[in-house]
């Protein structure tokens, strides 16, 4: 019997599960009925990022919402020196692995932000599991980091001060990590009010957790190493499910990239367009989001 908190009030109709993904323990929120749609999301966030859309999305499918191994209540690995345990690739094969374990061999997916490059390479490794993918708010990883500029690196500077070696960030994270979180977010949100303080205060008690900021730290160091590597292995390949991307016009991302630019090349079939809102459009304009979601999955 788990002892992690279930939130019935903000998931309604939803069970929770810790699956078992190949020796990995995943928590999952489940719900819903229809072809199976997995949710992932983002940093500093859990599962609970798609509350405002998660129950209607439950209308049309099986939803399955996890937390990222290290984040919210899924087991948190220890580092390693190559950061393995935190490369995409893995975090790719524990979510593949929970919904076999589910029953679902071929699915949806509609990722966030860290989320998002976990399900980009889940779609290169295991491209006859993904039927369709939506990925939020962000550039390939590679591309980001060969464009980095003084704005980019002063907006999106975790990516620079998470990846130092341990136990630096950890440590000093850990000197005030709820005010560190909630300065995160609120340089993300552009949409006032879009913050609900009883999602905040769960990202809080995660983000708590001295394992937890380990974890995200390791998850930021694969992205700046091993998942470095794959990507430059893997260049020459394209993701073959239809691709939908959203991004907010009022984000980092949106502003100082081209977003459909960069990912051209790495997909057979891509649309996409910008948001009137920052870094997280299922928290900002669900109902938005949720329109786009519908006429993509009707097209597709």
């Amino acid at each position: 019997m788990s002892t992690h908190p279930e939130y019935s009030d903000l998931l309604p109709g939803f069970r929770w599960e810790d699956v078992d993904a190949d020796g990995v323990r995943i928590r999952a929120a489940i719900g819903g009925s229809g072809p199976p749609l997995l949710l992932l999301h983002g940093h500093p966030q859990t599962h609970l990022t798609w509350f405002k859309v998660a129950p209607e999305l439950a209308k049309r499918f099986t939803v399955v919402a996890t937390d990222l191994r290290g984040y919210g209540d899924s087991e948190k690995l220890p580092g390693d020196a190559l950061h393995l345990n935190y490369s995409k690739r893995a975090m790719a094969a524990d979510q593949v692995a929970v919904m076999a374990a589910l029953g679902f061999g071929r699915f949806d997916v509609v990722a966030h932000d860290r989320g998002a490059r976990v399900a980009h390479r889940m779609a290169l490794d295991h491209p006859g599991r993904v039927a369709r993918l939506v990925l939020l708010d962000i550039a390939p990883t590679a591309t980001m980091y060969a464009q980095t500029d003084r704005a980019f690196a002063t907006r999106y500077f975790w990516w620079f001060f998470l990846i130092q070696p341990f136990d630096l960030p950890e440590r000093m994270i850990a000197a005030d990590p709820d005010h560190f979180l909630d300065r995160h977010l609120a340089g993300q949100i552009k949409v006032e009010g879009a913050l609900d303080p009883r999602i905040v205060a769960e990202y809080r008690r995660c983000y708590r957790d001295p394992a937890t900021r380990h974890a995200i730290c390791e998850d930021y160091r694969a992205a700046a190493s091993i998942d470095l590597d794959h990507d430059a292995a893997d260049s020459d390949r394209r993701i073959e499910a239809p691709l939908l991307l959203l991004w907010g016009a009022q984000g980092t991302v949106g502003e100082l990239f081209d977003v459909m630019e960069s990912w051209r090349s790495k997909a057979v079939d891509l649309r996409g367009r910008a948001l009137p809102c920052g870094h997280s459009p299922q928290e900002e304009v669900p109902g938005l989001l949720l329109a786009e979601l519908d006429g993509f999955f009707a097209s597709t």
